[in-house]
């Protein structure tokens, strides 16, 4: 499995940005498709990105598109969450995963630890 370790997070002022990364180490960070969950306290975890193994392919949920933008570096093993005009309802703890496919919305095998993103109004 690749190890993930998330960081970016912190507290941000309605309208602000925030890019959230995702370091990975262990296997072959081209080999894996990447996606961006968030998960807020009483609330289930959503796929908010997603990304394919050369980053041709994107998926936004509806939520952030037009907001939020993810992107990899495969030379640098890292994925980013570019997110832009943040909404006090994006505040959930963030976190990164990766699936031994292609592209698509899962099965993701490996999960970071998270990061905090809180928006105040």
């Amino acid at each position: 499995q690749v190890q993930l370790v998330e960081s970016g997070g912190g507290l941000v002022q309605a309208g602000g940005s925030l890019r959230l990364s995702c370091a990975a180490s262990g296997r072959t960070f081209s080999s894996y498709a990447m996606g961006w969950f968030r998960q807020a306290p009483g609330k289930e975890r959503e796929c908010v990105a997603a990304i394919s193994r050369s980053g041709g392919s994107t998926y936004y949920a509806d939520s952030v598109k037009g907001r939020f933008t993810i992107s990899r570096d495969n030379a640098k093993n890292t994925v980013y969450l570019q997110m832009n005009t943040l909404k006090p309802e994006d505040t959930a703890v963030y976190y990164c995963a990766a699936g031994e496919f292609n592209y698509g919305l899962g099965p993701f095998g490996s999960w970071g630890q998270g990061t905090q993103v809180t928006v105040s109004s």
